[in-house]
Order: structure tokens, then sequence, then C-alpha cells
């Protein structure tokens, strides 16, 4: 060490806390220190920088703006060095120790509280203390364009020292921090490691980030010994005498292995936010957006904004082109893809409050200027500022998915991928429901293979028409061929398909759309607006079929079904099975069986209580009706009636609790139908229903039906 005199100094009180915590508690993420180290080094140059808009003249003694990271394996030590303002003695002194920062009161009551730990140091501007993460012994060899260059060293021992730095090389202007690191600490000097935390935390800083690297290199002795000959003083005088080689010779040349060392700059990446949108190209989104994603795929659209007033915000939204398959799987560790910085500076990715979690396909970041440094999730949850960057997020987002709806192909595709987000919105987003609206889109009675929107839905409704009708189904082609829509065809009543189970919930939610209110055609409380002539023919039907309706619920019993009526839904089918207004669709019950985990006692509440809903016009209808006006008593009766309540559930929707007794009943009509004599049936008919006697015409008239 030179002659110049050592200065002592005692580190005020909560910083020799703050540092005992760091050096004394077991913590993993220990990365986290050279995101603060680089932060800070932007930090500096920011402000020499801004200083040079004044006085040009601030920049002479050091004119290029950078950072330089240079791991030193031989002495075990990690260097980080900035061409910043740099530091005073009484910088070194008030920043680096002795004044009391409320940053360090403030940091130390949060992590008392359970409320920050160590990885959110910088965010209380006391990161430089987490190089003790990592290091014994820490140096900062400093030099300002105004003081002399100094030296502060520190091996956290309550103390620091401050002398004149004489025998170092001169900074010209900055700060040179020297980390002496602890014996396990090795792998922060590793190429890789380096690079990777560069890019993952510091990637978008402004100033160029070197890395010093030494690389080994096969080279031939001539040119090994290249450089040396061209320092040589030739003789020019002397003859020079020049030997000839075979071939053999010449490819028999020994190579030998030298070190090379390079400086590789580690973000080059820039911060393309930063600029307008306006002067950003499709080729520089789409190598950002594999950039920041890792995607090898290009994105399918992109939203870069800038939000200014109150609150100043930049970001860039981007919609992938596939969707991740396990995108809706569990609980993931990530429930976002926002990544959120503080001026350039990455905080978090995982951000639950940035963004809704029907939007977590949506990829890219938010920079805010506004977001306060004390930036715990416990904060972040009441954050007022970061519920206004949602807001407009989502905002943004709505705008972007309007965008992309324009061009059909490229709609097709984000639908394809994105359609259960869409509806995922509708059901969690009250505020923007009518928007999300606009963009769902369905397979109906009209529309062939292609989907409709709900407003191309409203532009082909009938005169008379006043709801929009819509069916949930399993499939595409079980709703297809439903009795339910048969109706509602017959009036030219178009029905929506909904076969996703998503579908069923956005609903729920959903209840009108311009004014028209949704209908769900297999529960009840369908009107078909019928004609008084229409009516009067109805409530005819009902009276006459009234004795078949008060039969068939003494067969099936109140517990299976709440009630018998003649419906006005069907046209070709012969019966159907009607679920509560209010209740579970029959579709929702499959979906809410298949549940894993579910509950079986809180299903009973939402369980609709069916209706079994005949229809007048159906031929087996009219002659059951006319059997039961014979004779309620007709045993045949009940087996049939039991047969078309086992086969409507099916055809509604529903699943058999004893398929066992129905496969039996079917088995019973294929044994009439085939007119197989009962003596030679043997034990095949102990477990079926006991029938009369029936005539040879009456029995070959249900066996033909």
């Amino acid at each position: 060490m030179s002659g110049e005199p050592v200065e002592k100094f005692l580190f005020q009180a909560e910083i020799n806390q703050l540092m005992s915590l760091i050096i004394n508690t077991f913590y993993s993420n220990k990365e986290i220190f050279l995101r603060e180290l680089v932060s800070n080094a932007s930090d500096a140059l920011d402000k020499i920088r801004y200083e040079s808009l004044t006085d040009r003249s601030v920049l002479e003694s050091e004119p290029e703006l950078k950072i330089e990271l240079i791991p030193d394996k031989a002495n075990n030590q990690f260097i980080i060095r900035d061409t910043g303002i740099g530091m005073t003695k009484p910088d070194l002194v008030n920043n680096l120790g002795t004044i009391a920062r409320s940053g360090t009161k403030n940091f130390m009551e949060a992590v008392e509280a359970g409320m920050a730990d160590v990885s959110m140091i910088g965010q209380f501007g006391v990161g430089f203390y987490s190089s003790y993460l990592v290091a014994d012994k820490v140096t900062v060899i400093t030099k300002h364009n105004e003081d002399e260059q100094y030296i502060w060293e520190s091996e956290a021992g309550g103390h620091f020292t401050i002398q004149r730095d004489t025998e170092n090389e001169p900074l010209g202007r900055g700060t040179k921090i020297i980390l002496t690191l602890k014996e396990d600490m090795e792998e922060f000097l590793e190429e890789r490691t380096i690079t990777d935390l560069v890019k993952k935390h510091s990637q978008f800083i402004q100033y160029p980030i070197s890395l010093f690297t030494v690389k080994e290199e096969e080279v031939t002795d001539d040119e090994a010994e290249a450089e040396a000959e061209n320092i040589e003083e030739v003789n020019e005088d002397e003859p020079k005498i020049e030997e000839v080689s075979s071939e053999d010779d010449e490819s028999a040349k020994k190579t030998k292995t030298v070190e090379k060392e390079t400086w590789e700059v580690l973000n080059k990446t820039k911060p393309l936010w930063l600029r307008s949108a306006d002067d950003v190209t499709k080729e520089e989104y789409a190598e950002f957006y594999k950039t920041l994603t890792n995607d090898w795929e290009e994105h399918l659209s992109v939203q870069h904004f800038k939000v200014e007033g109150n609150l100043e915000f930049r970001a860039v939204l981007f919609v992938p082109r596939r969707a991740p398959f396990d995108m809706f799987e569990g609980k993931k560790k990530q429930q976002n893809n926002i990544k959120l910085y503080v001026k350039r500076v990455f905080i978090m990715d995982d951000c639950e409050e940035l963004i809704p979690e029907w939007l977590n396909f949506v990829k890219g970041l938010v920079d805010s200027e506004d977001l306060p440094l004390n930036i715990s999730r416990e904060h972040l949850q009441h954050n007022k500022i970061l519920k206004i960057i949602q807001k407009t997020l989502v905002k943004k987002c709505i705008e972007m998915f309007m965008e992309i709806a324009e061009e059909k192909e490229d709609f097709d595709k984000f639908y394809e991928a994105f359609g259960k987000n869409i509806k995922f919105g509708v059901h969690e987003d009250s505020k923007n429901r009518e928007k999300l609206a606009e963009l769902l889109r369905y397979y109906s009675t009209e529309s062939g293979e292609e989907m409709t929107s709900l407003k191309d839905y409203i532009t082909r409704m009938k005169e008379d028409q006043e709801n929009i009708y819509y069916i949930t189904g399993e499939s595409k082609s079980a709703v297809a061929t439903s009795p339910f829509t048969e109706a509602l065809r017959k009036k030219g009543y178009e029905v929506l398909y909904m076969t996703e189970a998503i579908d069923e919930y956005a609903m729920q939610q959903l209840k009108e759309y311009d004014g028209k209110k949704f209908v769900c055609v297999t529960k009840e409380g369908l009107d078909l607006d019928e004609t008084e002539d229409e009516k009067k023919d109805f409530e005819t039907k009902k009276e006459t079929f009234q004795p078949l309706c008060d039969a068939i619920v003494d067969i099936l019993g109140e517990k299976t079904v709440e009630k018998v009526n003649v419906s006005s839904r069907l046209v070709d089918s012969p019966c159907c099975i009607v679920t509560g207004e209010f209740g579970w669709s029959a579709n929702m019950e499959r979906i809410m069986k298949a549940q894993a985990l579910r509950n079986n006692s809180s299903g009973t509440f939402m369980t609709s209580k069916k209706t079994f809903e005949i229809n007048p016009d159906n031929a087996i209808i009219i002659e059951l009706n006319n059997k039961v006006s014979v004779n309620k008593n007709d045993k045949t009766v009940k087996d049939i009636v039991w047969l078309l309540f086992e086969t409507a559930l099916l055809a509604s929707g529903f699943s058999l609790d004893t398929p066992a007794d129905f496969a039996s009943r079917i088995h019973r009509m294929l044994y009439i139908g085939l007119q197989i004599d009962e003596a030679d049936l043997g034990d095949d008919l102990d477990d079926l229903p006991d029938l009369d006697e029936e005539s040879e015409e009456d029995t070959e008239m249900f066996g033909v039906d």
C-alpha cells in the first residue's frame, strides 16, 4: 500500500446491523448482488451524462460511457468498473457508511416485519451492501472530476478505511469495485454464469456492459511468432537466405495453444420500448420478441405504447402464434408472462397484480418510472399505481385483439389458440365483458363450417325474434342433432353451438348482448313467440295428453322427474329432458361430475330437477296416450315409458344412473321385435320387468316403433 495516510471510520449503527444481517443470514439468491452493482453503475453514468448536457467538458476525462465486468480467477476477485460520475472523499464517507439513510432503516424494519427479503435490498437504496452476500472484502476505487482518486475498503468488521490512491492505475473518471469472493462463490467468476445473470437482470441497461474474457485458440508457430517478427529490427544490408521446404514440411507445421483476451458486450439487445413505435420496424419487433421470450416463432401481433401524465410508463405487449400446451394445467409457477422493469432494471416476472389471469398468454414487459423503490409483494397488492397499469394493459390488450379481428386469417389462428382465454375473461372481467363478447365466435345452425360472431348473428335474426338462442353440449355433432333445436330450426331461428366447458361458465355471467337476452334451449322458459291460433291449438293438445302426463309421473316417480309437460320445442323426437332455468344444464352437470376433487354434497344444491317433455305430434306418444286412456295400469306402457325416459336422458346429454336396467329394456324390445318365443329365452327374462300378454297387433306396433 502507498505511504498515503489511512483514515478509519466506523459504520453507522443501522448499516452495521444491515451488514451483519447479510453476512450471517443464509440466503440462496446471492446472484442479486450483480443486479444491484450494475444498477448503481448505470445510475452513476446517468448522472455524468446529465451533467454533460450543460457542460461537455465533464466527459473529457473519460469520453466513453460504459460498464466493464472482469472476473479474476487467479486472485479470486470479481471487478466491476464504470465510467460514471465517480465519488469524492465526502461522498465515500457519506454514501458508504456513516450518514443514517432512511432506506437502511426502512429496509431493516421491512425485513423484521416479514415484508421484504434480501433480494429487495436495492429497492431501499442500499443495494451496494449486497456485495457482502458473495464477498469477504470489498474495495472501491473511485475518481470524481472535482477530487483526487481514493480507495474505500472494508471487510465488514464494523469499520471501513479511506485513503488517497497513488499506486493503482488512474481511472480518469468513474468507480472500480473489487470483490474478494468467499471460498464457495467461485461460480460468479464463470463466463456463463455472468452472461446469464446480466441477460436476466440487466440486458436492457442503455450503456454497454462488457465482459473481459480469455479464450484459448489454436495457432501455428508462424502465427504465434508473427508479432515478434514484426517487432524485430531487420538489417536490410545483410543478405536474406531462404530455405526451400517440401510440401510435407509445410503440412507438418506445429500448432500451439495461445490465450486471447477479448471484451464481449453482453447487453446487445437495446431497450426497444424507449423508442417511438413509429420508428421500430416489424423485423426489430420480431427479433426483440424472440430475445424476450425465447420463442422460435415470430409473434402474431404487437402493441407498443407510452403512458404519460400523472403516471408514466412504457410497455410492449405481444400475442404469440401458439398457446403453450400447459396453459391451464394447475397452478403454474409463473402466472403471467409480463416482466416488470423499473427504469430499465428488471424487478420480477411473476407479478400477479400486473395483469389478470385470463391474459396469462400475453407476453411482454412494462417499464415504470413511478413505482416506489420498496416493491415488496405486500406493497404491490395495495399499490394504486400498479392497479392503474393493469387497467391500461387490459385496455391495450383488448384493442390489440380487435385489430387482429380485422384480419380473418390471423383471427382464426388467434381464436383457435386463445379462444378459451377470451371466454375466461368474459367470466372474470365484468368491466370489459361487453367488449370481450364482440370477440366471441361460435358455430351455429346457419354458419356451416365457419364460426360466427354475435354481431353477425344479430344481423341474421328474424324480425319477430327477441332472444339469442344457444345450446351447450359435448361436441358440435352432438348438439347439431339435438332434439332441442327442432322447433327453432322449423321457425328459422338460428341456434349457437357452445361445445367447450368454459362456455357454461361464461354464459353464467353474459346475460345479454346488444340488448338481446341469451336463452338456453335446453332449459325451461323457452318462448317461441307463437300466434294466437298456435297457442289455442297447443292448449287443446295439453288437455288431450294430460292423462298421459299424469301416468308418466306415476310410473317414474317424483324423485325421478319433477313434472311432465307437453312440449312446444319438439318436432320429430318423441320426448326430451328439460332442466330448470336457474340450475345446471345437462352439460354443466356432466362437467361437474368429471371434476376429480369435487364435493358431492355441494353439487346437490345446483343439480336441476328434471322436466320430462313429450311431443304431442309424435306417433309413439299418440299411441301411448291411447293405451293409457284404455288402461293406465298396462305394464307394457310402464316399460315403454322407462325406455323413452332413459333414451331422452341420453339424447339430452345426461348420463344414466343404472345403465344395466336400460340395457335390459333394450334387450326386451329386441326379443319382441325378433318375435322370439318367451319359452326359448330361459333365464334371460329373470331380470326383466314382467309384462302382460298383449295382442299380436299391439306387440308388432311397439316393435316397429
